[in-house]
């Protein structure tokens, strides 16, 4: 059977591109459209079709082409080759795709990362607060919802999007976990042994037992929290990354009360072989999912995270993390001081509910079963 996979865009980067590299793995002959690809490597032997904005000035502008995208993902499928079935991997509009032609009957299935959240959720996205967005959602939101009932089946990535599908889309879905390399971070017992000169200066920098912050430095992170939490329990605290709040948190540092290192951009076998040294991993912000701290727990450290959205999921409360209630200092602290007591070894069995071959096991069995 030969399908046609949809997905938003293909970056060199990006959560949703790791997902989307493993679901093209599992159905080697199928095609792939996208509104245009900046990362040609992810697929070298495969045919990824770009739509015409790819040859517009909207190539690569993803918040300027979003009036444009629903029409143009409607005419996304050429009329002279046939497919068996068309796959959406969307958090945006990629499920507004439509089968016709010769593949008027092919079943559409929607995977689905979220329903698009400033169109939707404007309270977890910021762009949707602009008043362009805040009118455009009107016209789009019952369209939206009209072209998730042309699908056969859908799956989103937790329970979290589950209800949200549920809510704006009414529509039911199949929860069906993204993939995390659980078994490749776990096949290296020390990530330390992958690390040249520089990297390695690095990693013996840091303090023996510190709080570890790591994602992009952006306001919804809250790795400011991370900062502040560490003063709490009196722990030194490693952020890794890079980004826009860069200086605002080197300045919340310098002020603090325990040492906080920072980590640029670092490399993935380096972050690896930090998880492997922190003493405890910090995720405060409300994600979909939130991979890092599955990663984190792979390779035996405990996490703290909210309670709310994907990581009450992912997190184990007691055995592989501990949740906080509130965005405090005093109840990250807690949970910190918790968390610290925590088996490794179970820290690293609980990630396996979230690895590849899970994903695997679960995208073709529901495949299977919705066509």
């Amino acid at each position: 059977m030969v399908g046609l996979i949809a997905h938003e865009w293909i970056e060199a980067r990006g959560g949703s591109e790791n997902v989307l590299e493993a679901i093209a793995a599992l159905y080697p002959d199928a095609d792939l459209v996208t509104p245009w690809s900046n990362a040609p490597h992810r697929f070298p032997d495969r045919n990824v079709r770009e739509l015409w904005l790819a040859d517009s000035p909207l190539r690569g502008r993803k918040a300027a082409s979003v009036p444009f995208l629903t029409a143009a993902w409607r005419s996304a499928i050429p009329s002279n080759k046939e497919y068996d079935w068309v796959l959406a991997s969307s958090h945006l509009f990629s499920h507004h795709i439509r089968p016709r032609g010769l593949n008027a009957d092919a079943p559409k299935l929607i995977y689905a990362y979220t329903p698009a959240r400033y169109i939707w959720n404007r309270e977890m996205d910021e762009r949707g607060n602009g008043l362009i967005a805040k009118a455009g959602s009107v016209v789009l939101r019952p369209l939206d919802r009209k072209r998730a009932q042309e699908a056969t089946a859908v799956a989103g990535i937790s329970n979290f999007v589950r209800d949200r599908i549920s809510f704006n889309w009414h529509r039911d879905a199949t929860v069906i976990y993204p993939p995390v390399e659980t078994t490749a971070l776990q096949s290296v017992a020390d990530w330390r042994t992958h690390l040249g000169g520089d990297e390695l200066a690095i990693l013996d920098s840091l303090p023996a037992d510190f709080v570890l912050g790591a994602s992009r430095f952006i306001p919804y992170k809250r790795l400011d929290l991370v900062i502040a939490s560490g003063e709490e329990v009196g722990m030194p605290v490693v952020l890794a990354g890079g980004g826009p709040e860069r200086p605002r948190l080197v300045a919340q540092g310098a002020e603090a009360s325990v040492p906080v290192t920072f980590v640029d951009d670092p490399s993935s076998a380096l972050l690896y072989a930090i998880y492997q040294r922190a003493s405890v991993f910090v995720f405060p912000p409300l994600e979909d999912f939130g991979i890092m701290p599955v990663e984190a727990m792979a390779l035996g450290t405990p996490v703290v995270a909210n309670a709310i959205g994907g990581s009450a999921e992912t997190v184990d409360a007691g055995v592989s993390g501990v949740h906080f209630e509130a965005l405090v200092k005093e109840d990250v602290g807690r949970a910190i001081g918790q968390a610290l007591a925590l088996d490794p070894d179970d820290c690293r069995r609980w990630s396996g509910k979230f690895s590849r071959e899970a994903f695997d096991a679960s995208f073709t069995e529901w495949m299977n079963n919705s066509l």
